[in-house]
């Protein structure tokens, strides 16, 4: 149930995509429109999922989820029956925050429900849900308007949650336990909230921004919103020292572990998730693909994603971080593969085959990797707090993910200008980027297991 709501906001992200052209049609929405339509969400979503995670631990996480998904479920209906572009921009700004009402409440709940192997194993589905909305959305969506039409098909792609926003309320009310709140962690930090917000506002903007490889918002940016961070991890000192309830427990950002983890998935999410846009366009307008056809060429990633992230769950107990190594190996041979691939095999239909065996060898690291990374940064963390750690770590795998399509976007589209549209050439410069970042979060994991052996041994 509460792995069905997170599925439902994460697929979110990357299911409009294939539906935009039929949204400019069926809204005669401008370019800036559509770019609304898409990032609003995204925006909004990264912003609150602290506060959220925070307001969860303080108030209880079973009554914060309701609320999500409620509200998700309210505007899925109000965007799906938009009548205008404001109408549905506005609608996925709200969305986005519901979205990111609900994620941190999802890993909160299973910080406080599940022990040991269980907890493991509740992970391990968890990483096997993100990867499977991060890689399902596109052929979500290409099947939905295949099936409705390319006139009304983009309504049915907000509107398919309504039956499983009331399902997921009905069962919650029912199954999740009663709330036990710790009064001791009541109160809001509104500082800490203003500072975390504008300063993930300013680095994410410029980069949600980004259409075509360029940005209409000043790249500086990215360097005040830096800043503010700093100020805020400042201030969240202070507040703990004068006897405050931080939104951030600096307790949090001492432990090493956890500090290592949210970087690594931070980075890690930078170098797969910007892989799909790249390969939607490659496959589209380089060899001429359909929505539904790019879509199923990277279905293997999502299966071994998902195949491989419920393995982990029940591995990462005995191996731990080495876990994560191994992961992140295979998803770099997997990456570098698909290049080779698709450098040497003759263009056509049959690439998108070619291209199966190493997304599926890059998907099983990925499965690897996001799913023991998570429950690894938060097996230390206590319940009373885990609401409030789940926000940061995904928090960061948001950020990384605007930075990893940006990016991406900006060698991609830059390879194009400077090579004529020679896409061969483009999708191969973006996807090496992808290796240099998930070979600096093999580095980051490489740091972590070496560092942290005699505090695993202890925690086993």
């Amino acid at each position: 149930m509460c792995l069905a709501a997170g599925f439902m906001t994460l697929l979110d992200v990357s299911i409009v995509n294939v539906a935009l052209p039929s949204i400019q049609e069926g809204l005669r929405a401008s370019a800036s429109d559509l770019q609304w339509v898409l990032s609003g969400y995204a925006l909004t979503f990264g912003l609150v999922l602290v506060p959220a995670g925070r307001l969860g631990d303080a108030t209880g996480r079973r009554r914060a989820f309701l609320l999500g998904v409620g509200l998700f479920t309210l505007t899925s209906v109000s965007a799906g029956l938009a009548v205008s572009p404001l109408w549905l921009s506005v609608s996925r700004l709200v969305q986005g925050v519901a979205g990111g009402l609900i994620n941190p409440q999802v890993a909160g709940l299973i910080q406080e429900l599940f022990r040991g192997r269980e907890r493991n194993h509740a992970f391990g589905w968890l990483g096997a849900s993100i990867g499977i909305a991060t890689a399902a959305g596109p052929i979500t969506g290409g099947l939905i308007i295949a099936l409705a039409g390319p006139q009304h098909g983009w309504r049915w792609v907000f509107l398919v949650n309504l039956p499983i926003g009331l399902a997921t309320i009905v069962l919650g009310r029912r199954l999740l336990p009663a709330e036990r709140t710790d009064h001791r962690v009541r109160g809001l930090d509104l500082v800490g909230v203003a500072l975390l917000g504008l300063g993930v506002l300013l680095v994410m903007l410029p980069m949600l921004e980004a259409e075509g490889g360029r940005t209409r918002v000043p790249w500086w940016l990215v360097v005040v919103g830096a800043l503010v961070v700093v100020g805020f991890v400042a201030w969240e000192r202070r507040c703990r020292g004068r006897g405050g309830t931080p939104l951030v427990d600096p307790e949090l950002l001492r432990s090493r572990s956890y500090a290592l983890g949210v970087l690594l998935g931070m980075v890690y999410f930078a170098s797969f998730t910007g892989i799909f846009f790249v390969l939607a366009v490659f496959f589209q307008r380089g060899l001429g693909y359909s929505a539904l056809a790019s879509g199923l060429a990277v279905t293997s990633f999502a299966l071994g994603s998902a195949v491989a992230a419920a393995v982990g769950g029940r591995l990462v107990g005995r191996m731990g971080r080495l876990l994560v190594v191994l992961g992140l190996v295979l998803v770099v041979v997997g990456l570098a593969s698909t290049d080779l691939v698709l450098r040497h095999w003759p263009a056509g239909v049959a690439a998108g085959l070619a291209t199966a065996l190493p997304l599926l060898v890059a998907g099983v690291g990925s499965g690897l990797t996001v799913s023991p990374n998570q429950a690894l940064t938060l097996a230390a963390v206590p319940v009373r707090m885990a609401g409030t750690a789940a926000g940061v770590l995904q928090t960061g795998q948001r950020i990384g993910t605007a930075v990893g399509i940006a990016a991406m976007g900006l060698a991609f589209y830059g390879t194009l200008a400077d090579t004529g549209a020679d896409y061969g050439r483009a999708v191969t410069t973006a996807l090496w980027l992808a290796v240099g970042l998930a070979l600096l979060a093999l580095l980051l994991g490489l740091a972590d297991l070496l560092l942290g052996r005699p505090e695993d041994a202890r925690a086993r």
